[in-house]
């Protein structure tokens, strides 16, 4: 939740490939005071059966910049196991082309920021959502 003093994030994940919800995937919130200030990592959480991150941690005070981290490389093989135990038809290299996706953005107190991750093997789009 934001205050005055600090703004707020919340991310969720959807998977273009098959549209739906990427379910546990990694994924870590780091900030920092100053575009010249240390990285600090806050905390983590994994993506709910939603695609969604419901417990990352709060932003400090003074907070100016955000990263999200995701790690979506144990996701797609994750889900490649589960399509070849299932014999279905086989996507050309579902690996991960991405082995982690990073989202790095500006915040200002008092704002909320909703980033959502659009993902597939070989590509992802982010957006501010709302």
């Amino acid at each position: 939740m934001s205050t005055d003093t600090t703004a707020s994030v919340s991310t969720h994940i959807l998977d273009t490939s098959t549209g739906r919800p990427a379910a546990a995937v990694p994924t870590t919130l780091a900030a920092r005071a100053g575009a010249d200030a240390p990285w600090v990592t806050l905390g983590g959480s994994a993506t709910d059966a939603d695609g969604r991150c419901k417990d990352l941690p709060a932003l400090p005070e003074g907070t100016t910049h955000v990263r999200l981290g995701f790690e979506t490389e144990a996701y797609f093989a994750a889900k490649k196991q589960a399509e070849a135990q299932q014999d279905a038809p086989r996507v050309r290299d579902s690996g991960a082309f991405f082995p982690e996706v990073a989202i790095t953005f500006a915040v200002v107190p008092g704002e909320h920021y909703h980033v959502p991750l659009l993902l597939n093997p070989f590509g992802y789009s982010v957006y501010r959502g709302s």
